[in-house]
């Protein structure tokens, strides 16, 4: 850090009350340590030690002090206090024999002491478990309900990552007798209502009208997985679907459903939440008699001990994620109860431990050979290639398959794709019939594909936060991995900068052999020209079919006229 001092006569002045200090960024205009003006102003420019610059510290006072999940050790299954055994077996089942701290210090602040009196926020690394984290307590809970009815309801981003999540609650819920839904907009919403709600049966020689058969709905699930555009659909639109019953509400990837307005979901599930509460458990003060006085307690009379006028039983919450934002406005829509914040160690980006990071130097507009080559030295390990944006995966994907037969095969995955088709490429990366996934940032949320040994970022992250997400694709659950950066020259400073966020000064250079390179320039040219033509071909089909509904409407506009 540079300070600067300002003195007003052309000797240096002895006596600090003719200093004047100014600011830093006049320092900049100087490009030494001692300048005199001719006009007498003398300056001196310091260098003050950068060490001794104050670490930001998070507004919000429940963030100061977090519980470091990194001090608690996995935990075998059978040494986990009251887990059900049958939830112990499905865990089994599904390869699990123990649990990751993170998850270790979650269940002990749900079903150990901590019994869900507080909200939770983690915030955690890719790849550490924070899903099975806020699963496992929940379907715990639930295991003991009489009635069927939706009581917790998971909100996620992507409609892939909630199908994820929906398999790993699938996994888990029937064992103890619950059932789960999923509403992202895969399939028709009339189809969705099939599965979510639950008609009364109809009887022999009895007649319901419209207005009982409505009262008759049940909900078929116990708990909810859903995208935040779907679950509105369901709220405003689909008779029977109802929160009233809801205890249970996880965020998850919370720093990207708070950025997003998403129809304001949030704002909408907590005011009829906390409208139900406020309608079954009124206030204590309007129950209990002064003459209990101080011996009074008002946990069973509707409101939390120790928390003025909170409802109890309250909707219990938990948000999540590995790059979980600290800014008070955002936090605020949440309507967090005493929160607990969860970290994994000190610092607030943090990479997956396996995790190595590797750059790239190419030379300017060959950066597509630099890729090919780096590919084929991977030898047909999963990977997955990081784009800046859709119409960058598109076209990267399409000039690689234009260098023939290269023995591993590419496919891209964007949100421009139908949800089929992504399903399908997904799939079939996960079972390494595809080797290579060319994926715009769709994919850098929450989704874990087991195997995948490295991540390449074919264009520079500009945040911290994306680079986190993208690098975590691999290096999960304790498993190495490696994530390369392709880099141009004038990027490379930037670059470290960006890995300092994240405390991570060691990013040694991977080099490419220029033989390689060169020995693929006359396939590069010839797979350019491939790529222009098939841009042509697509833009001159994207024109016709536009003009043909546009015909088509016109001409039904014209039937329609008396």
């Amino acid at each position: 850090m540079i300070a600067c001092r300002i003195f007003l006569s052309s000797t240096k002045p002895t006596t600090a009350s003719s200093r004047r200090r100014v600011s830093p960024l006049l320092s900049l205009l100087f490009q030494r340590y001692r300048f005199t003006c001719d006009s007498g102003i003398w300056i001196e420019v310091m260098e003050v030690d950068t060490e001794q610059k104050k670490t930001s510290v998070p507004v919000l006072p429940w963030m100061r002090n977090p519980v470091d999940s990194s001090f608690y050790e996995e935990c075998p299954l059978n040494f986990l206090p009251f887990l059900d055994h049958r939830l112990e077996a499905a865990l089994c089942n599904m390869g699990i024999t123990s649990l990751f701290p993170v998850q270790v210090a979650a269940w002990q602040e749900t079903i150990g002491p901590g019994s869900f009196e507080r909200d939770i926020c983690i915030n955690s690394p890719t790849g550490s478990g924070k899903t099975l984290a806020y699963a496992l307590p929940i379907v715990q809970t639930l295991s003991t309900r009489a009635i069927k009815c939706l009581r917790a309801l998971v909100v996620l981003p992507t409609r892939d990552l909630a199908m994820q999540v929906k398999e790993v609650f699938a996994s888990l819920a029937p064992a103890v007798g619950l059932s789960v839904g999923l509403a992202v907009g895969q399939s028709s919403i009339a189809d969705e209502i099939s599965e979510l709600i639950k008609k009364p049966t109809p009887e022999a020689g009895i007649c319901f009208d419209s207005e009982d058969f409505s009262l008759g709905l049940r909900s078929s699930v116990d708990i909810l997985v859903a995208t935040p555009g779907r679950l509105m659909d369901h709220i405003f639109n689909t008779k029977g679907f109802t929160l009233d019953h809801l205890c249970y509400l996880v965020v998850d990837e919370t720093d990207r459903l708070l950025r997003e307005a998403y129809q304001s979901w949030l704002p909408t599930v907590l005011q009829l939440a906390h409208a139900h509460n406020q309608s079954l458990y009124p206030d204590a003060s309007s129950i209990l008699s002064p003459t209990f006085g101080s011996l009074k307690t008002i946990r069973r009379f509707g409101e939390e001990r120790g928390f003025k006028a909170k409802p109890y039983p309250r909707l219990m919450k938990m948000v999540l994620s590995a790059t979980l934002t600290q800014d008070p406005s955002k936090l605020a829509q949440l309507d967090l109860h005493h929160p607990l914040f969860l970290t994994t160690g000190p610092r607030r980006y943090q990479l997956p431990e396996q995790l190595k990071s590797l750059k790239v130097i190419c030379e300017p507009k060959l950066k597509p050979l630099y890729l090919l080559v780096l590919l084929e030295t991977l030898q047909g390990e999963k990977c997955i290639v990081f784009t800046s944006s859709v119409e960058s995966t598109h076209r990267l994907c399409t000039l690689l398959n234009f260098f023939g037969d290269r023995q591993i095969k590419i496919k891209e995955y964007s949100r421009l794709q139908r949800q089929t088709i992504r399903s399908k490429t997904l799939r079939a990366f996960r079972t390494g019939e595809i080797q290579i996934l060319v994926s715009s940032d769709a994919m850098t949320r929450g989704m874990d594909v087991e195997g995948v040994k490295n991540v390449i970022n074919y264009d520079m992250p500009i945040y911290i936060k994306t680079y986190i997400h993208r690098a975590g694709r691999t290096a999960r659950a304790g498993q190495t991995g490696r994530c390369f950066t392709l880099l141009l020259k004038d990027e490379v400073k930037r670059f470290k900068k960006l890995l300092q966020k994240a405390d991570n000064n060691s990013c040694p250079a991977y080099s490419i052999p220029s033989e390689s390179i060169e020995s693929l320039r006359s396939l590069y040219t010839i797979a350019l020209e491939k790529l222009k033509e098939s841009i042509e071909s697509e833009k001159h089909r994207k024109h016709k079919s536009f003009r043909e509904k546009k015909t088509r409407g016109f001409k039904d506009r014209n039937d329609e006229t008396p």
